[in-house]
């Protein structure tokens, strides 16, 4: 499950990094949507890479990616910008996914 959620993440990152270089409303909207499509693509494919080692450390990878992507493209496309105030969440999930993955690759 953990390879088709990576899967998939990685196309969303993709279709979100496209609208925001031909579609966005604004320059702020096109650079979240950047910057959520480059952190998630990058966690997709990282998930994908540790996934048979560290499927833990793969999980929190990508769930912190989608919080902190997700947020990003959701005050892109309008929602109020206090949802800037989830999106760290995220990126601490994203760091303690690799922190994990060092521990358990450390142990090994």
């Amino acid at each position: 499950m953990i390879a088709v959620l990576a899967a998939l993440s990685a196309a969303l990152a993709i279709a979100a990094g496209a609208f925001g270089a031909h579609g966005a409303s604004s320059p702020q909207a096109a650079e979240w949507l950047r910057t959520g499509g480059l952190y998630q693509l990058v966690h997709a494919v990282g998930a994908l890479a540790i996934m048979g080692v560290a499927r833990g450390p793969a999980a929190l990878l990508l769930s912190g990616a989608a919080v902190f992507a997700l947020t990003l493209y959701a005050m892109a496309l309008g929602a109020p910008k206090w949802f800037g105030a989830i999106t760290p969440i995220g990126g601490t999930l994203m760091i303690a996914g690799w922190l994990w993955a060092a521990w358990i690759y450390w142990r090994s």
